[in-house]
């Protein structure tokens, strides 16, 4: 089991935002993602969980793993869970995972537990 945990202060993503427009939209979000309306702290959540997720893969965002290598949606009771691209799949095969997000006080944080067979190993 793997455990990722990641804050942002939701300025920080304003800004970016503010400075980059769609392009800080296209590096973060897939195109289904970019689909979906989302507020500011939604967007703050959405990047703090793709952190947690990059960081219990043990990898980081990177050459290895990509923003757009996560894919963020909601289950039919609002419940956040998450994906990984097909290329993202075979470097990490993720067998259990839940996710946690959530914002308050100008701060979005998201917590994943997770478990996974790298490839090469079983």
């Amino acid at each position: 089991m793997k455990i990722g945990t990641d804050i942002v202060q939701i300025s920080r993503i304003e800004n970016s935002l503010a400075q980059f427009g769609i392009r800080f939209k296209e590096r973060l979000l897939n195109p289904n993602e970019r689909d979906q309306s989302r507020s500011i702290e939604s967007l703050a959540g959405v990047w703090a969980a793709k952190e947690a997720i990059a960081k219990a893969l043990g990898c980081g965002i990177g050459k290895e793993l990509a923003f757009c290598d996560i894919i963020i949606s909601k289950d039919a009771k609002g419940a956040p869970y998450f994906e990984l691209t097909p290329q993202a799949q075979k470097i990490h095969k993720i067998t259990q995972s839940s996710l946690s997000i959530s914002h308050d006080g100008g701060f979005a944080i998201a917590v994943v537990a997770l478990t996974t067979q790298t490839k090469g190993t079983l």
